[in-house]
């Protein structure tokens, strides 16, 4: 069995997660878009894996988006989104919430109709390994 464990960004909530994640998928839909405030949202799933909230599970908040299957979880202090278990029998989890390291790669990009227009021949693009001065 693998564990994982995680937090969110002031560190009020801490999670463990028991298993192994099914996939990881990177998804590039408007929903993810506009929850992350970036070109994609990066989640590990898992059809079989456990969730164990070890501290802040009251700082623990979720969305749904009414109409969609689209849901979030999210520390209500810091706005760090955190594993969600709102459809039942999967677990999703942010590869960005995790403190441990992941050895699986993506699975795939999906969603790549919505693609934002900006993520586009991003290989080009200068690399810093800080803030630019």
């Amino acid at each position: 069995m693998t564990d994982h464990f995680g937090s969110c960004l002031c560190g009020t909530v801490k999670f463990e997660v028991h298993g192994q994640f099914d996939s990881f998928y990177l998804c590039h839909c408007v929903y993810c878009q506009k929850d992350t405030g970036s070109a994609y949202a990066a989640n590990l799933f898992s059809q079989s894996a456990k969730l164990a909230w070890i501290a802040g599970v009251d700082a623990v908040t979720y969305f749904t988006l009414p109409g969609a299957r689209h849901s979030k979880s999210f520390c209500k202090l810091c706005g760090s989104a955190l594993p969600s278990t709102q459809i039942a029998g999967l677990l999703i989890v942010p590869a960005g919430c995790l403190d441990s390291e992941i050895t699986m790669l993506p699975t795939a990009h999906i969603f790549t109709s919505s693609k934002a227009a900006w993520d586009q021949g991003l290989r080009e693009v200068p690399e810093f390994g800080g803030l630019p001065h």
